[in-house]
C-alpha cells in the first residue's frame, strides 16, 4: 500500500491533511534540490511546498478530491505552489511553507483569485510580491507525481509554461506592506488562516 493511500485512511478531510503536514518539517533542501513525488516526500517526512501540495493531492484524492494546484508566481522567482480545493462551493487550499502565512486556508474563498489574493499580504517580505496565479490539475502534468521514485521535474516544467492570470495591487500597497515587513517582520497569525 502506498503511504499516501495509508495517510487517507486516518485523514479524511483537508483540514486534517493540513495539521497533518504542519506537524512534518520543512524540507530546505540541504543535500540538493529536490522534487519528489508525493509518496517519496512522505517517506521521507520532508516536504516543500510543492511536495506537499502534491502530497495533499494523492491523499484527498481517496476521498473524492481532484488534484487541482495553484501555483503563485513571484518577482523574485521564489513562487509558491499551494493545493486547491472546494467545499459547499468555496475554496480552500493546503499548503507548506517556512512562513506560517503561507500555509492553507479554509474554504471560504468565492473564486480562485479570492483565494489567490489571501496571499498577498503575507507574501511580501524583503524580496517577494505575487504577481500572478494559475490553476493546475497535477494529471496534466505528464510526470508520475504520485508515486516516482525519481524527481518530477516535469510537473514544474508544466507550471512554469502555463499562461498566468495577473494579480495587480496597487504601488501604495505594496510599499506599505513593504515597510510593515522590515519594520516588523512577516504578518502575525492571523484567524483565517489555518
Amino acid at each position: 500500500m502506498k503511504i499516501a493511500q495509508k495517510l487517507a485512511t486516518t485523514l479524511k478531510t483537508p483540514r486534517q491533511v493540513q495539521l497533518y503536514l504542519r506537524s512534518l518539517p520543512y524540507n530546505r533542501e540541504k543535500k540538493g534540490e529536490t522534487l519528489s513525488s508525493a509518496n517519496t516526500a512522505l517517506r521521507r517526512g520532508r516536504l516543500h511546498c510543492f511536495e506537499a501540495a502534491m502530497a495533499a493531492a494523492a491523499i484527498l484524492e481517496h476521498h473524492g478530491y481532484p488534484p487541482l494546484i495553484m501555483s503563485l508566481e513571484s518577482k523574485d522567482l521564489l513562487d509558491h505552489v499551494i493545493y486547491v480545493f472546494k467545499q459547499k462551493n468555496r475554496w480552500g487550499s493546503i499548503a507548506l511553507s517556512r512562513d506560517q502565512g503561507l500555509h492553507g486556508r479554509p474554504p471560504r474563498y468565492r473564486s480562485l483569485r479570492d483565494l489567490a489574493w489571501s496571499y498577498y499580504d503575507p507574501y511580501v517580505d524583503k524580496t517577494g510580491k505575487i504577481t500572478a496565479f494559475q490553476i493546475a490539475n497535477l494529471d496534466d502534468c505528464g510526470a508520475d507525481w504520485r508515486t516516482s521514485k525519481r524527481n518530477v521535474w516535469q510537473a514544474e516544467k508544466y507550471l512554469i509554461k502555463l499562461k498566468h492570470n495577473p494579480l495587480k495591487s496597487s504601488k501604495a500597497r505594496y510599499k506599505k506592506l513593504l515597510r510593515d515587513y522590515l519594520a516588523n517582520g512577516a504578518l502575525p497569525h492571523r484567524k483565517e488562516w489555518w
